[in-house]
């Protein structure tokens, strides 16, 4: 007759708990989580921008300052006279490799 584990363990040893990956499955939540919004922040900035929003509005300002923040390393890489192709690529490429490191980084974690 079987004797059943009260710990759940399932590993055969009463100390040694059994490695399933949900840590590592939600360090992968997180990561993806954060490269998402990064992006999320630099296209919105790229839209406000393009549809010529206001400024001196708050939270135009707001999303203004976190996707300068985010994109600060990439600022003039692309120096162009139409300045809606610039913001759009200055601030483009970062959210393209935010999501490609993101993504790619959590698909990793998840494997393991």
């Amino acid at each position: 007759m079987p004797v059943s584990d009260p710990y759940g363990s399932g590993s055969g040893h009463p100390h040694r708990p059994e490695r399933d990956g949900t840590g590592a499955n939600r360090a992968a939540l997180i990561i993806h989580t954060i490269a998402d919004i990064a992006a999320a922040f630099l296209v919105l900035w790229i839209l406000l921008y393009l549809l010529d929003a206001n400024g001196a509005n708050v939270f135009v300002s707001f999303v203004h300052d976190v996707a300068d923040f985010l994109a600060g390393w990439s600022q003039d890489i692309f120096t162009m006279e139409t300045e809606g192709l610039r913001v759009l690529l200055n601030y483009g490429l970062p959210a393209v490799i935010y999501l490609l490191i993101g993504h790619g980084l959590a698909a990793r974690l998840r494997r393991m």
